[in-house]
């Protein structure tokens, strides 16, 4: 591990040398602030507690990029459908909160080097769960599928249930509770996030999350700023090689 931080810094200081070319860190240096959209609603990366506070895995990202930055942090709430219309509309400088790489957002922002791989799996009430291990087993005329707006979720609950009905819920925050009361059945989400959600109500089960039914990566959003998007790598690595990545990830990610 030790000898990674030297490669690093080799690695960093071009970067530092080419700052002024980044108009993201430009404006950062400027500001002296760090502007990260979170969506507030996402165990275990970012959820919304009283009075506007954010708490999660990216909450303490946040909070690390900042401070090696030397700036202010200041958390920007946005949405999963207005994710990439923030983005464009210069409102953060950073998208966290377990954000999907795919290629519709690659045509107009950049991603970090990936986090993590997950994938989409059901969670359901624990003595349903067996009946939705399958997408053939969900998609069932009779069968409720709820689904947050916006993201990824929802684009693969349009591709994938026909037969079933399918309700568009307001937000992912409140979304597990509408299978824990019964008015809907079964959702369709990040593997990661059934199995937070699963301790969270002892009546829902994560099905299947170690064999989930497509394989993805979550990174962070950038603007297209190469040298920014460096910056952000060359950060990531260093948390990586100095063990305090994984021990945050250890706190939120089980």
């Amino acid at each position: 591990m030790r000898r990674l931080i030297p490669l690093f810094l080799a690695l960093l200081l071009p970067l530092l040398a080419h700052a002024g070319e980044s108009p993201v860190l430009s404006r950062i240096e400027a500001s002296g602030e760090l502007r990260v959209g979170l969506t507030g609603d996402y165990k275990p990366f970012s959820w919304e507690g009283p009075e506007g506070t954010f708490r999660g895995l990216d909450a303490d990202m946040a909070s690390a990029l900042a401070e090696e930055l030397g700036v202010r942090l200041v958390i920007v709430k946005t949405s999963w459908p207005t994710l990439m219309e923030d983005l464009a509309a210069d409102k953060y400088d950073i998208g966290m909160g377990g954000i999907t790489v795919t290629d519709e957002r690659k045509e107009h922002a950049l991603f970090s080097t990936p986090l993590l791989t997950d994938g989409k799996a059901p969670i359901a009430r624990c003595e349903d769960a067996s009946r939705f291990e399958t997408l053939d087993g969900i998609d069932r005329e009779g069968v409720t599928v709820i689904v947050n707006p916006g993201g990824t979720n929802e684009k693969f609950a349009r591709a994938n249930i026909r037969k079933a009905t399918l309700v568009l819920h307001k937000d992912n925050a409140s979304v597990f509770e509408e299978i824990a009361a019964g008015r809907a059945d079964v959702m369709i989400t990040d593997a990661i996030e059934t199995r937070i959600v699963a301790r969270d109500f002892p009546t829902l089960c994560a099905t299947n999350p170690d064999a989930p039914f497509t394989q993805s990566q979550k990174a962070y959003l950038l603007p297209q700023d190469e040298a920014w998007k460096a910056r952000i790598d060359a950060w990531l690595a260093d948390m990586e090689a100095s063990g305090k990545k994984e021990v945050l990830f250890s706190r939120w990610v089980e």
